[in-house]
C-alpha cells in the first residue's frame, strides 16, 4: 500500500490541481508507473489497469467490482478501498457513481444481516445468484449496536444451526435470574417472570461482527463508513435504492479538498434495518402512510443508558442476571435497570427509562448516575473500572405500534418497524426473524413472482407475531403509574397468560407527555464521585465517539426561534437533560441572553431528541459516514 501511494506522490505539486487531472491522463500515468513501485499489490493493480480500455474512467469503476478483483488475491477490503480512493482521487469527471444490486440494505446490524445471510442461503439453496448489498454508518460493523444483552437464541438456531461449532462469540449462558423492587436503601426480591432459561448474556456489537463475516462468507458485500443519505425513486414514485452521503463538505456547504460524491445504491429491492426511529424508515412511514395502513398507534420509546465494567474477580458471577424496577425512578416514570454478568471480568449494568416521563427537570444521565451508589449495586462495582458508555433509544410500543412494514420497492425490518418484547426486554431475536421473513418473501419476489407483502403475512403467521400479542398490554398497562401497572402486568402474565379479550392502548405520544415545567419542581442531582459516578464528558470519551467537526450539522431546528421561546420559557430547557451527551445545552450570548448551543460532534445516535423535544423541532439527520460512537463490547 505504501508503494502504490508514493505514485500518486510523485504526481502531487502544490500548484496542481487534483480535479483537472483527466480521466485518460489519471490512467495513462498509471500504466506509466504503477508497475514501477515494487510491490505485488501495485503490479496487480498495473496488470489490471493495462487490461482496460483506452477512454476508461477510472471514477466509474464500480466499488463493488474493485474490491472482488483484489480480495479474490487476498487482499484486505480497507486496503482496497484506500487505493480505490486513490484512483478516484485521480480520476476527473466528478460524476455520481451508481452501483446497481438486487437488493440493498441499510444497516448491518441484526435485521439487517440476518436479511442478508438469508438471501444467500437461498440462493444457494436454489441455485440462483443475486447480488446483495449492505451499508452501514458506522466506522465498521458493531460499532453503533449497542443493547443488553440477554439473548434469546431462537431466531439464530433457525439461521445458523452450526453457530456453536463456527465459535460465535456467545459462551455465558445464565446461571440465575433475579428481580427486585428498589427503595433508595434496600432491595425486595419479586418473582421472576423472565424466564432467560436457555439464554446467554453476550455483546451485541461483537455478535454482530460475526454475523457481518458469515454474511461476506456467503458473497455478501458490506459498505460500513457509508451513511445512507436519501430514497430514491422511480417515476412511479417506487423506492430503487438509496444515496449516500457526500464526504468532504465543510460546514458552510462549500467543498474540501477530500471531496467524493456519494453513490447511488440502486436496489430491485431496498431493506431498511436502521435500528429504532430510523431516519428514512421515518420518512417512508409517513410517506405511503404506513402506521394508517393497518390502524397502527404511535410509536412510543425509551432511552436506555448503558455501561461495561471489570470488577474484582470475587465479585464476578459469569451469567448472573438482574432486573430491577422503582427507585431511582419516580411511580410515575415507567423503567427499570438491568445487571448483567458476561465473561473476563466485566459486567453490563445500565437503566431504561420510558421517554413518555412527565417532568421536564427529569435527567435519565443522572438516574443512571444515582443508580450506581444504590447499595446493591455499589458493593459489585467499587474497585472495578468502566470500560464503555453508550446510549440509545429502543421502541416499546409493541404490537398496537407495528406499521404495514412493506412500501413499493421494499420492506421495513427490524427495530426500525419495532418488534421489542417490552415485557421480555428482548428485541433481538425478533429483530433477526423479521429479517429472515424480509429475505424469503424478496426471494420470492424477485425470483418466484411474488410480491413483497407475502412479508407481512408471514409476520402475522410467525412467532414473533405471537410473542407480541401475548405480550401487547404490559407497557400500556403503566400508563397510569408504577402500582396500577404491576398489577395489570401480573394479571396479564400469571392469570390471562396473554389472552386477555382487550387490546390496551398507548397514551400521548412521548414529546406530548412532557408538563410544562411550573408543575414540577427542579430536581437536585448529587454530584459525581468520579469513582461509581461521572460527569458526561468524561462518559463520552468512554464511548469513543467522533465526528468531523467541519461539516453540515446533522442535528437541525425547523423553528431555529422555538428553543430560546417555548423550550426554556416553558420547559426549562429539557433538552439539556434528556440528551445523554450533552449535545444541547444553553449558554449566554453577548447579551447576556441564554441561547441554545448544539454541540453536533458529542451525538451518539441514541434518537432522544428526535423523540422527546416537546415541539418537534429537531430533526436527526445522517451525518458522515463513519462518525458517531465506536463501541466494541456493547
Amino acid at each position: 500500500m505504501p508503494h502504490f501511494r508514493s505514485i500518486f506522490s510523485k504526481f502531487k505539486s502544490p500548484n496542481k490541481s487534483l480535479s483537472a487531472f483527466t480521466s485518460s491522463s489519471s490512467l495513462h500515468y498509471l500504466r506509466a508507473n504503477a508497475s514501477t513501485s515494487g510491490s505485488h499489490f501495485s503490479s496487480l493493480i498495473s496488470d489490471f489497469i493495462q487490461k482496460q480500455p483506452n477512454n476508461a474512467n477510472l471514477s466509474k469503476f464500480p466499488s463493488g467490482n474493485w474490491l472482488k478483483y483484489f480480495s479474490l488475491r487476498g487482499y484486505s477490503r480497507g486496503t482496497v478501498r484506500s487505493c480505490v480512493d486513490l484512483v478516484r482521487r485521480f480520476s476527473s469527471e466528478a460524476e455520481r457513481e451508481s452501483i446497481e444490486y438486487d437488493v440493498v440494505i441499510i444497516g448491518a446490524g441484526p435485521a439487517g444481516l440476518s436479511a442478508a445471510i438469508r438471501l444467500k442461503q437461498m440462493c444457494r439453496e436454489k441455485g440462483v445468484d443475486l447480488s446483495v448489498c449492505v451499508v452501514e454508518k458506522g466506522a465498521e460493523v458493531g460499532a453503533h449496536i449497542l443493547s443488553g444483552n440477554v439473548f434469546e437464541p431462537r431466531a439464530l438456531d433457525e439461521l445458523i444451526p452450526t453457530w456453536k461449532e463456527d465459535e460465535a462469540p456467545i459462551s455465558v449462558p445464565v446461571t440465575s435470574d433475579k428481580f427486585q423492587f428498589l427503595t433508595k436503601n434496600r432491595a425486595f426480591s419479586l418473582p421472576s417472570p423472565f424466564n432467560n432459561e436457555g439464554n446467554f448474556v453476550i455483546s451485541l456489537s461483537q455478535l454482530v461482527r460475526w454475523m457481518g463475516m458469515k454474511a461476506e462468507e456467503l458473497g455478501v458485500e458490506i459498505y460500513p463508513g457509508f451513511a445512507a443519505k436519501e430514497v430514491l425513486y422511480d417515476t412511479t414514485d417506487t423506492v430503487v435504492g438509496i444515496r449516500t452521503n457526500d464526504m468532504g463538505v465543510a460546514k458552510d456547504g462549500s467543498k474540501k479538498d477530500n471531496f467524493q460524491l456519494g453513490v447511488d445504491l440502486r436496489g430491485r429491492i431496498t431493506l431498511l434495518a436502521e435500528g429504532c426511529r430510523g431516519s428514512i424508515s421515518e420518512k417512508l412511514i409517513k410517506k405511503y402512510s404506513l402506521r394508517e395502513k393497518v390502524n397502527a398507534q404511535h410509536q412510543t420509546y425509551a432511552l436506555g443508558i448503558k455501561e461495561v465494567w471489570e470488577i474484582d474477580e470475587d465479585k464476578h458471577d459469569p451469567g448472573a442476571v438482574l432486573h430491577t424496577l422503582g427507585w431511582p425512578l419516580n411511580h410515575k416514570t415507567y423503567g427499570g435497570s438491568f445487571l448483567y454478568h458476561m465473561k473476563d471480568r466485566q459486567i453490563s449494568i445500565g437503566l431504561v427509562v420510558a421517554l413518555n416521563y412527565q417532568n421536564p427537570f427529569l435527567n435519565p444521565y443522572e438516574e443512571f448516575q444515582k443508580l450506581k451508589h444504590h447499595p446493591v449495586i455499589k458493593e459489585l462495582l467499587e474497585g472495578g473500572t468502566v470500560v464503555q458508555y453508550g446510549a440509545r433509544t429502543l421502541n416499546e410500543g409493541g404490537l398496537q405500534s407495528v406499521p404495514y412494514p412493506v412500501f413499493p420497492g421494499g420492506a421495513i425490518i427490524g427495530c426500525s418497524a419495532g418488534f421489542l418484547n417490552v415485557p421480555k426486554i428482548k428485541g433481538t431475536h425478533t429483530a433477526m426473524k423479521s429479517g429472515m421473513l424480509a429475505a424469503e418473501a424478496a426471494f420470492d419476489t424477485l425470483h418466484g413472482g411474488l410480491k413483497m407483502d407475502v412479508y407481512w403475512d408471514s409476520l402475522r403467521g410467525s412467532w414473533i407475531w405471537e410473542e407480541l400479542y401475548r405480550a401487547r398490554n404490559y407497557r400500556p398497562a403503566f400508563e397510569h403509574g408504577l402500582i396500577p401497572g404491576l398489577t395489570l402486568s401480573a394479571l396479564e402474565h400469571y392469570v390471562l397468560k396473554g389472552r386477555s379479550p382487550l387490546t390496551l392502548k398507548h397514551g400521548k405520544p412521548d414529546h406530548q407527555a412532557t408538563d410544562v415545567a411550573s408543575s414540577h419542581t427542579p430536581i437536585e442531582y448529587p454530584k459525581h464521585d468520579n469513582l461509581l459516578s461521572f460527569d458526561v464528558p468524561t462518559s463520552l470519551h468512554r464511548s469513543n465517539t467522533n465526528h468531523e467537526h467541519d461539516q453540515p450539522a446533522h442535528l437541525r431546528l425547523r423553528d431555529p426561534k422555538i428553543p430560546e421561546e417555548v423550550n426554556l420559557k416553558e420547559y426549562a430547557a429539557p433538552e439539556s437533560r434528556y440528551c445523554p451527551a450533552r449535545v444541547y445545552e444553553y449558554i449566554p450570548d453577548e447579551n447576556n441572553q441564554m441561547k441554545l448551543q448544539i454541540n453536533a460532534q458529542n451525538c451518539l445516535h441514541c434518537k432522544a431528541c428526535d423523540i422527546k423535544d416537546p415541539k418537534q423541532n429537531i430533526e436527526w439527520s445522517i451525518p458522515e459516514g463513519g462518525g458517531g460512537p465506536g463501541y466494541s463490547v456493547m
